[in-house]
């Protein structure tokens, strides 16, 4: 996006006034199933995450960006894959797949950005916003 567009998502996003909440990981998944690009920890589903990401979206949108068509599924990149097999894939699963966090706190979100690049990333944090305590 250009700059005048990424001031005005950045000045949108310092008026959001939400308060910190807990956070679980949950379980590890892969994007890509029959070519598996990335294995994730989901994020336990948390109501103050959904509707701090569902107010994001209103603010990207109000400042005409696109609408994102992916369904929101909150994880954790864990790993990027290059050429992993899918059987490969859900045997690690399989195996690891139980993994599981004790919940911790959220205080802030981040803006992120990041340059067209094959395979997503790298990501530079641009600004980060505090959750009220």
């Amino acid at each position: 996006i250009d700059d005048r567009t990424a001031d005005e998502v950045a000045t949108h996003l310092a008026r959001v006034k939400r308060p910190a909440f807990q956070l679980q990981l949950d379980g590890l998944g892969a994007f890509g199933s029959r070519k598996p690009h990335a294995i994730f920890a989901g994020a336990k589903t948390a109501p103050a995450l959904k509707e701090l990401q569902a107010e994001q979206e209103r603010i990207m949108q109000r400042v005409g960006l696109e609408p994102e068509r992916r369904k929101f599924t909150p994880h954790v990149t864990i790993a990027r894959l290059k050429g992993a097999s899918e059987t490969a894939v859900a045997a690690y699963l399989a195996l690891r797949g139980d993994f599981r966090t004790a919940p911790f706190p959220v205080g802030r979100f981040v803006l992120l950005s990041s340059r067209a690049s094959k395979g997503g990333g790298p990501y530079v944090m641009e600004e980060a916003y505090p959750l009220a305590a």
